[in-house]
């Protein structure tokens, strides 16, 4: 059987919901839940700088709203994501959110964000690739 060279171009959520560092806790949990999304990317001076997931949202729920106050998205992201260009194939894509145990990745298309990949949208491209076969 031939491998089957998918790019993750393809299985990407393109132009996702941004914030940049000093956006409140409360402004990041509103847009997560609005949009219903688990991941936002961090952006600062045009590139992407962090990524905060909804677990890192969670951390800091608890916190009284004076102290919500003083803390950003700057504080809580996890900063240098992991990002990989827009042609990588998708079984690669796979194995590295696997050894890495990430949820995410940042796609990138000639150094400039184009979307990012989450672990929902490699099990759609999953189910999409079964059914192809059947």
């Amino acid at each position: 059987m031939q491998p089957i060279r998918l790019p993750l171009k393809d299985y990407t959520t393109e132009n996702p919901i941004t914030v940049t560092e000093d956006t409140a806790i409360d402004e990041l949990m509103m847009l997560m839940e609005g949009a219903g999304v688990r991941h936002l990317p961090v952006v600062g001076q045009g590139q992407v700088v962090g990524i905060i997931s909804d677990r890192d949202i969670r951390l800091f729920a608890g916190l009284s709203d004076a102290e919500k106050y003083q803390v950003n998205a700057g504080e809580i992201m996890s900063p240098n994501p992991l990002t990989l260009s827009s042609t990588t194939p998708l079984e690669e894509v796979a194995l590295i959110m696997s050894e890495k145990k990430v949820g995410s990745i940042i796609v990138v298309e000639e150094d400039q964000l184009y979307g990012i990949f989450t672990a929902t949208d490699a099990l759609n491209a999953l189910i999409e690739v079964i059914r192809k076969d059947k």
